[in-house]
């Protein structure tokens, strides 16, 4: 399984991590985002995904380790990949077939999402 997570980047950007290294996760409130967050196994590929005026999926992660002690707040911790040679807009995401059944896409303002293999491939043209 691999995920999609979304930040402002006037927050905490890709390069904000890529300088950081690592990372907790955290800030998520939606409680299907959270249980998406409480679901990560140490290994899984994520796509970081700047919201905002960017709108743009534009590196990768990995997660470290996840801690779901307290279910509300879990605490999954991320390590930094490497940016996406060819980021995707959100235009290009909604234009593309594979992402049409995606919460991505139908639910907008969800800052955890799955991600199927195929999906992340394209995303980060892995």
């Amino acid at each position: 399984m691999s995920y999609l997570l979304k930040t402002e980047p006037t927050v905490y950007s890709f390069n904000d991590l890529e300088h950081d290294d690592e990372t907790t996760w955290d800030g998520v409130t939606n409680p299907a985002a959270v249980r998406f967050l409480r679901g990560m196994k140490p290994g899984e590929k994520l796509v970081i995904y700047h919201t905002g005026d960017e709108k743009t999926a534009v590196g990768t992660a990995k997660v470290i380790s996840v801690d779901a002690t307290n279910p509300k707040v879990p605490n999954v911790r991320i390590k930094a990949g490497k940016p996406i040679k060819t980021p995707h807009t959100l235009a290009e995401i909604k234009a593309h077939k594979m992402f049409a059944d995606s919460p991505l896409v139908s639910q907008g303002r969800l800052s955890v999402v799955p991600l199927t293999d195929a999906q992340y491939a394209w995303l980060t043209g892995e």
